[in-house]
Parts: C-alpha cells; sequence; structure tokens
C-alpha cells in the first residue's frame, strides 16, 4: 500500500511520540547553511517508506538527484518512525539525518515551534521560489506555522468518496451525490436491511470507521479552527455545529450507533482485502486516493466510481474541494550541510518531473501545481478526480499547532461521545472542547 496512507494510523498518536521535542530543542542554535553545495558532500536522508515498491521509488527519485547534482551524494535510509527521527533531530551527530521525510503533518507545528527543522522561508528566497505558487493551497498552509515554513510538501493525499457504481444503478441512483442532503438520502437508499444487521450499509458513517474521522468530515464544511488570536474556534465558528449535527444525522438514519457498531465490528480490516467497500458490504466510502488501487487489487465484482465528497447544501458552489494532507520534508537544525541539504530537498519537492516520476510510482497525489498539469502523470482516469481535489483552492487541511495534533484528537474524543449518546448537549460539548484545546496549547507553549 503507499506510504502515505499508513499516516492516518499513526497520526493521532504521533503528537505524543514528539513530546519532549519543544524542550529539547528551543533555543538551540542551528548549525547554519555555511556548507559549499559545489563541493563533493554526502548528505543524510531519512524517509518512512519501507514496502519494497516504496523503497525503489524513493531510490530513483535520489538516483535522478545525484545525475542532476553529481559532486552531492545522498545516503538513503528508509522505514523510519517519527520517534526515531525526533530522537536522531534532538541528538545530532554525525550519524544523524540532514534531510527528513515524515508522513505525519500534525507534528509541523512543533517541528516549527521546536526549531527541530529549520526555517526554509530564505532559501526558497535564495533559489527565487515562491512557494504559494509552487504549492496547491492547502499544501502550502500545512507545511508552515505561525510564518515558518520548516517543511515542504513531498507528494499528498486527497480525499474524495467512492462508490458501488453497480449498487447505485441497481438503486436507481444515476449520479454521485453533491450535497450532505442527497447523500443521506442515497445513502438510506443503498442500504439492505438483513434482520437485526446489513445485507448491504449504504455508508459507514461512525468516526471508528474507515477514514470518517471528525477532520475528514469537516474538511467539506471549510471550518476555521483558531481564531486570530490563536484560541479555539470550535465553539464559535458554525462549521463545527453543521459537521456533528450532519454525522449524527447519519448515523441514527442508518441504523444508529450500536447497530451499526455491531456491523463495522464484524467487516474486514482497513488495509486488507476484505475492506467492506471491496467486499460490496458498504457501498459508499470516504478514503484517500490510495484506496483505488488497493480496491481494484481486490477483484471487487462491481464497478467502482469516484467523486469528490458532498459538501454542505449551502456551500453547493465549491462542490469539488476535499480534504488534504500529504508527507512532509525538511531540513535538520543540527545539520553542518544545509545548503546541499537545501538542493536535495528542492530537486525532490519542486522539480516538476521528480515530483511526477515519484508520484506515478507512489501512486500518490502530486505536490506541485506544475505536476497536477503534467502530460507526463500515468494514473487510472478516475485518479484525475483527486488530482483536481489537490488543485483545488476550496480545498481545506489542518492547521498546525504547536503541540501537534491534540487538538484534534480532543475534537474526535467528543465525537466518539456525541455519536454514541454519552455526549447529548451538542453546543455544551463544543465549549467544553474548546476549552480543553485552549488548556492544552497554553501549557504546550
Amino acid at each position: 500500500m503507499p506510504g502515505i496512507s499508513r499516516k492516518a494510523a499513526i497520526a493521532l498518536t504521533a503528537s505524543a511520540s514528539i513530546a519532549l521535542l519543544a524542550t529539547s530543542c528551543t533555543g538551540r542554535p542551528q548549525a547554519g547553511a555555511s556548507d559549499d553545495a559545489s563541493k563533493e558532500t554526502t548528505v543524510t536522508f531519512w524517509h518512512a517508506w519501507s514496502a519494497p515498491s516504496e523503497v525503489k521509488a524513493v531510490k530513483d527519485l535520489v538516483t535522478g538527484f545525484e545525475k542532476a547534482h553529481p559532486n552531492i551524494h545522498v545516503d538513503v535510509v528508509g522505514n523510519m518512525t517519527d520517534d526515531k527521527m525526533n530522537q536522531a533531530l534532538r541528538a545530532g551527530g554525525a550519524k544523524a539525518p540532514d534531510v527528513i521525510s515524515s508522513f505525519t503533518t500534525n507534528s509541523v507545528g512543533k517541528f516549527c515551534s521546536s526549531g527541530a527543522l529549520v526555517d526554509l522561508n530564505p532559501f526558497f528566497e535564495k533559489s527565487g521560489i515562491d512557494p504559494r505558487k509552487t504549492f496547491p493551497k492547502a499544501m502550502n498552509e500545512y507545511t508552515q506555522f505561525e510564518g515558518n515554513r520548516c517543511a515542504v510538501p513531498l507528494l499528498g493525499d486527497a480525499y474524495g468518496l467512492y462508490y458501488n457504481k453497480t449498487a447505485f444503478k441497481k438503486a436507481g441512483i444515476t449520479a454521485p451525490p453533491k450535497t450532505w442532503s442527497a447523500f443521506e438520502r442515497v445513502a438510506q437508499k443503498l442500504t439492505i436491511p438483513q434482520g437485526d444487521t446489513y445485507k448491504q450499509l449504504g455508508f459507514m458513517p461512525n468516526y471508528h470507521g474507515w477514514e470518517t474521522t471528525t477532520e475528514h468530515y469537516l474538511g467539506q464544511f471549510s471550518p476555521t479552527y483558531f481564531d486570530k488570536d490563536g484560541k479555539s474556534n470550535v465553539a464559535k465558528d458554525p462549521a463545527f455545529e453543521a459537521a456533528f449535527t450532519l454525522q449524527k444525522k447519519l448515523v441514527d438514519a442508518l441504523g444508529g450507533y450500536r447497530k451499526l457498531e455491531t456491523y463495522r465490528s464484524g467487516l474486514g480490516d482497513e488495509w486488507g482485502p476484505r475492506h467492506p467497500f471491496h467486499t460490496g458490504q458498504v457501498a459508499m466510502q470516504l478514503d484517500g486516493e490510495w484506496r483505488l488501487g488497493m480496491a481494484l487489487d481486490a477483484k471487487p465484482k462491481f464497478d467502482i466510481g469516484v467523486a469528490p465528497l458532498p459538501v454542505p447544501d449551502d456551500q453547493a458552489d465549491q462542490y469539488g474541494k476535499g480534504y488534504i494532507t500529504g508527507t512532509i520534508a525538511g531540513i535538520a537544525a543540527t545539520s553542518k550541510k544545509q545548503n546541499a541539504a537545501w538542493e536535495l530537498v528542492k530537486y525532490m519537492t519542486t522539480n516538476t518531473d521528480a515530483v511526477v516520476n515519484f508520484s506515478n510510482a507512489i501512486h500518490n497525489v502530486p505536490s506541485t501545481l506544475a505536476a497536477l498539469k503534467s502530460p507526463k502523470l500515468t494514473y487510472d482516469p478516475r485518479f484525475k478526480t483527486f488530482l483536481e481535489i489537490a488543485a483545488n483552492p476550496d480545498s481545506t487541511t489542518a492547521p498546525a499547532s504547536v503541540n501537534g495534533g491534540v487538538y484534534l484528537t480532543t475534537i474526535q474524543q467528543f465525537g466518539y461521545d456525541y455519536e454514541s449518546g454519552k455526549a447529548t448537549d451538542l453546543k455544551a460539548g463544543l465549549k467544553k472542547t474548546a476549552a480543553q484545546i485552549d488548556t492544552d496549547i497554553a501549557q504546550a507553549k
């Protein structure tokens, strides 16, 4: 499976793995960009990809760089977890990485505020590259924190809607729903009860489902997570109440939390061939671009359709947007070869052909506007939906925070309580959630 997709399983725990980073690195003087990148040198690059096809793709990417920069050699180390990267970034030393690549965008706020990774703004300026014109809007946003651009996008993930075209046809549904109200009707129409369970479920709305997290739902509502003073906006921005109300309405309309959880407990896992969308047990699925290849490999007995996720009825003109995340790359503050490291980072993330070739090999979304439009991209025609979502200026992401993804975990936890009925007062729950987020951020600072 594509390496980026594993991020979904680790994103909410990654922030804990770098809890010590802020105190360990704050105030450390950067090694500086004083090296001569035109001289013979070797930089060390740590990445997280591990599958053979992924490792080969990274090797090919680096080989292309070395051909373009014959004086810079790259020592590549793969299958590196965030834990290992964070320890090395704190410790430094001869064996520490000069360049790292992480699947976890939630770590950007910590990386930037702690000084673990250098601010890349001076490097972009020196190279005459404008990040705002180079990267899609959402990707440009999730690689910086409070003006510090300590990371750069290296391929991305775009979330959309997969649907069983055969089931649609049997139900007399001619096109994927564009608004959430239409989606609810379609999901009910596609649901076929069977005693106390389901022969076919139109959609699994529960937050414990496959990629149906609070942040992925919220992405379609274009929320503002924090106000201008950095305080949580969860209780003030109506987008949050609307998103939670929509999800709870879906849960109730499709059988209720307990019935859905009972059904879910007997379904296949997210990364295996028995994923319930592959088997036809669930007719629609919120998921990232990697799901298409995985679903096709499972040889389903139906035709697969791909479309953007629905939007709120009052945002119908923004249909086509989606939630965006992805892999990030950065330069270690402890590196004594920052100019040479920048040449590698610049090549991997801004060279159009390099980004396109890497995307073709990894099957994730290209991370530059030029690469998204490149005629050299090779993909299943349905993959184009994700390219368009990634390039859409209305697409959203979750903003960086000083304590990583802790605020998202807090929102997700309230989601579990609300959908299950443990919490019944939505407004009060959102106020409590916002207060907890503010407390956590204040403590982190």
